[in-house]
């Protein structure tokens, strides 16, 4: 297998487990005022995602540092044709990452509000912003024979890539309104049960439909599959949910996001940027590439220090994996 291709294989890892991992701690941050009634509740829902929020970025970070060590034209061009969607996505998880750790430090409610809110809506717009850049993705974007970008603000707000933004968003509301009934008790993990029901059958439903236009439009019979696997993994977690097995319903939704991202990889391979213009003016794993040498370097350095992350990220999740009680929160 060409190294391009590995990298290629490499950086659809990253961002497969960044939208597992992160995709449940957006979705509890959607959720804090919806099944956070009152300010010992709220703070049990956050002590859920507290240890392991600010980890699950780290996929991101490394996705964006090897996209641009591997592939730096897909990299430029990916930041040219999307700056402002980007630009908003970097100020959200500044704004998400200060109210997440300043919220505690004032023993103020009106403070306390005031960041939840931050959490809240800046939980909710990011992955409605990585829907619509991983539609376009797809889609594709209007790249001239020198793969720049020639469109605007506007070529990338389409109704594809809308539709894609609020199936992420759905989707995600789903994966974490499940992972707060895998981590909570008593009341709380009831109302997050039910919650993930009605959340489920609306993701179910924006899923579909989004991944049925994308397979349809610009997949593949095997991106096809895979897109259909993705759906009959939130069935079953949804299933899952209903029968009270909330650790068997959080391996559903995460095979689904898992799944739905791999159908939105294979079929924009070997592409990374399709034109939509001229297909020939396409950037590919082959022209969007770093040198050979580049990419064996990259290859030791990822062999060696991939499996260390894993593990350190592995271990955390172990050693918080009690779950939180709404009255030991209150009291602490």
């Amino acid at each position: 297998m060409e190294l391009t291709t590995v990298w290629f294989l490499i950086i659809a890892g990253l961002w497969i487990g960044y939208f597992v991992l992160e995709g449940f701690d957006f979705g509890v941050g959607i959720l804090l005022r919806v099944l956070g009634r009152d300010e010992p509740e709220r703070r049990a829902v956050i002590t859920t995602i507290g240890p392991v929020w600010d980890g699950n970025e780290v996929w991101l970070i490394v996705a964006g540092a090897m996209t641009f060590a591997a592939f730096p034209e897909w990299y430029a061009t990916l930041f040219s044709a999307f700056y402002l969607p980007l630009f908003a996505v970097l100020v959200s998880l500044i704004l998400r990452g200060v109210a997440l750790e300043y919220r505690g430090k004032r023993d103020d409610l009106v403070w306390r509000s005031r960041m939840d809110t931050i959490i809240t809506a800046s939980s909710a717009l990011l992955p409605l912003l990585w829907g619509v850049a991983f539609a376009n993705l797809v889609r594709g974007v209007p790249l001239d024979a020198s793969h720049e970008f020639v469109g605007n603000l506007g070529t990338v707000l389409n109704p594809f890539a809308l539709l894609g933004g609020v199936a992420f968003t759905a989707l995600f509301i789903a994966h974490g309104a499940i992972f707060l009934a895998l981590k909570t008790t008593g009341d709380l993990r009831e109302r997050a049960n039910r919650l993930a029901s009605m959340a489920g059958l609306a993701a179910v439903v924006l899923v579909v439909g989004f991944l049925a236009w994308a397979h349809s439009q610009y997949g593949s019979g095997a991106s096809a599959v895979v897109a259909g696997l993705a759906a009959v993994a939130l069935v079953a977690g949804l299933v899952a949910n209903r029968m009270a097995r909330e650790g068997w319903a959080f391996v559903g939704t995460a095979a689904a996001v898992a799944l739905g991202v791999v159908s939105l990889f294979v079929a924009l391979f070997p592409n990374v940027m399709p034109s939509t213009l001229d297909p020939a003016w396409s950037l590919t794993v082959t022209n969007a590439s770093s040198t050979p040498y580049t990419l064996k370097v990259l290859t030791v350095i990822a062999g060696i220090f991939t499996p260390l992350v894993m593990l350190y990220q592995g271990w955390t999740y172990w050693v918080f994996k009690k779950r939180v009680s709404v009255e030991r929160v209150a009291v602490s």
